[in-house]
This record gives C-alpha cells, structure tokens and sequence, in this order.
C-alpha cells in the first residue's frame, strides 16, 4: 500500500496561488497610485507611448488578476477542508520496464 497526501496538495497550491496573488495585487496598486511606465523614461515628453489611460486600464487588469488569484487561493483553502488527510491505494508497479 502506498500513501499519497491530498490535502497537502490542495494546500500547497492555495499557499503557491496567495503569495502570488498578494505580489500581483500589491504592485499593481503601486502601478495605479504611483507607479509610470518605463516608456516615460524614454520618451520625448511624458505618456507620449502610453496614454495614461492605457496605464490605468493595465494596472486595473493587474489588480483584477492578482484579485483572482487571491480568491481561488482561498477558494481551494476551504475545499481543503473537506479532503481527507491520506488516502491509501495499492501500490502499481510501472508500466513502462526500460530494459525488459
């Protein structure tokens, strides 16, 4: 018999999909409140490239997107719970033999 953890799983990948929701999120804030793309640096006259309407509407997805991400996170959280801890099945033996 082998043991495979489940809930480990879904908790692991909710840990994996909050730390990055969080970072998403947190810089897409920073994006909206004062952050300004890098074409600013380089161009003639500020938001020559990007409008800053194009720069609101990208950190807006961003934040949407890192919002997303922390509500699946959470999400897989609670499916968690009702996981079992371990499930045992018999353990197979490979069904490809390298050299038979």
């Amino acid at each position: 018999m082998e043991k495979i953890k489940i809930r480990g799983l879904a908790h692991i990948s909710s840990w994996i999909l909050g730390a990055w929701g969080t970072m998403v999120a947190l810089k897409s804030l920073y994006d909206l409140f004062g952050g300004e793309p890098e074409a600013n640096l380089y161009a003639p006259r500020k938001w020559a490239f990007v409008t800053q309407e194009q720069w609101l509407r990208y950190g807006g997805f961003e934040l949407c997107y890192g919002l997303s991400l922390l509500a699946l996170s959470w999400a897989l959280r609670r499916y968690a719970r009702s996981l079992p801890a371990v499930v045992s099945r018999p353990k197979r033996g490979p069904e490809f033999q390298l050299f038979d």
